[in-house]
């Protein structure tokens, strides 16, 4: 199983859209080891002290494929989830510094905190799916798939064209342009899709 994430992949305002689109497209990767599913999450302070926080709707892959086309890629979405994508900030700057991998900075145990799994079914217009994301009660996040630069379909195409896509991959389809921040032990997090709370848990 491959997890695999876009940056940078939302605006604020609609109007942006089409520059941003310019823009090269961005792929990381995480280990399966990052998962935490619907559980509580230990804060890693053995190894960051900055830890950042960004919602993303999360996609699983149903079917093989390689250079999938636009018109058929969606097909290729089984499930949805929300998810966190966190980054050790401190060791991504070391890491950018050094010009090394980010695999320790996006790729700790824990690092990829997600709900569980909803049929593609239940979300018939993937252009306009909500999704928010509260800590200790407060809305920190919030945004719609319409403000997606790069949306599920064209995420999927740029991936298979370097990388077989198969059931079971997760992607990571990016956070909202605003309210990422840094989290805290003792923390409360509360993600929802289309305001139903799927992901329900703690940094302890």
């Amino acid at each position: 199983m491959k997890i695999l994430g876009i940056g940078s992949n939302y605006v604020s305002d609609l109007k942006d859209l089409e520059e941003k689109k310019k823009a090269k497209k961005f792929i990381f990767s995480k280990p399966e080891s990052s998962l935490a599913v619907n559980c509580d999450v230990v804060y890693p302070s053995d190894i960051t002290n900055e830890l950042i926080y960004e919602i993303e709707l999360v996609i699983k892959i149903g079917k093989e494929g390689k250079n999938i086309t636009k018109e058929t890629a969606n097909s290729y979405i089984s499930e949805i989830a929300v998810g966190i994508d966190y980054t050790a900030t401190d060791l991504l700057n070391d890491a950018r510094e050094t010009k090394h991998p980010w695999d320790f900075a996006k790729g700790f145990d824990g690092a990829a905190p997600i709900s569980s799994f909803k049929s593609i079914a239940e979300y018939p217009n993937l252009d306009d799916i909500n999704f928010d994301l509260k800590i200790n009660g407060e809305e920190k996040q919030r945004s719609n798939t319409a403000y997606m630069i790069n949306d599920f379909a064209d995420i999927i195409v740029f991936i298979s064209k370097y990388m077989t896509l198969q059931p079971g991959d997760l992607i990571f389809t990016g956070t909202p342009a605003l309210g990422k921040g840094e989290i805290f032990k003792g923390d409360h997090l509360q993600c929802s899709i289309n305001d139903e709370l799927l992901l329900d848990f703690k940094m302890i």
